[in-house]
């Protein structure tokens, strides 16, 4: 299953749960979605930008969308952060990636991403920053 697949499936339980009013965030996880949404919009821009751009750039604003989505999980508690921890969780892979040639092969486990996954897993990081801004609206008509 490709990282943008496993973010869906979190994203749908995601959206049942808050359609069913089993997560019923409140308006600092509002705040908070909606921070997270800005910060991994910045880290992965547009799909035309992004693929032009080196391996090594594309693989710095993955982690920063990685340590973003951290970031925000040591913030929160309850369904946000279990949810955030769950994405987190699909795009880990990331963190096994390298952007460099490794010649002499000591490269700690790490491999050099396709262009296919790294392009998986910014789609997967821009689906998860559309739910998080649709989340962080919620705080305009709960207001």
């Amino acid at each position: 299953m490709s990282m943008l697949e496993a973010v869906e499936q979190v994203i749908e339980e995601a959206q049942r749960q808050l359609e069913h009013l089993e997560w019923e965030p409140r308006l600092s996880d509002l705040a908070l979605a909606w921070q997270t949404a800005t910060a991994l919009d910045a880290a992965v821009g547009p799909a035309n930008v992004q693929q032009a751009m080196p391996r090594i750039d594309r693989l710095e604003g993955l982690r920063e969308a990685l340590a973003a989505l951290a970031l925000t999980v040591a913030r929160t508690h309850g369904h946000l952060a279990w949810f955030l921890a769950q994405c987190s969780s699909q795009l880990a892979p990331i963190l096994h990636w390298r952007a460099l040639d490794a010649p002499d092969g000591h490269a700690f486990g790490t491999t050099l991403p396709t262009g296919d996954q790294l392009t998986d897993a910014e789609e997967a990081v821009r689906l998860l920053a559309v739910m998080l801004t649709r989340t962080g609206h919620r705080a305009d008509t709960t207001a």
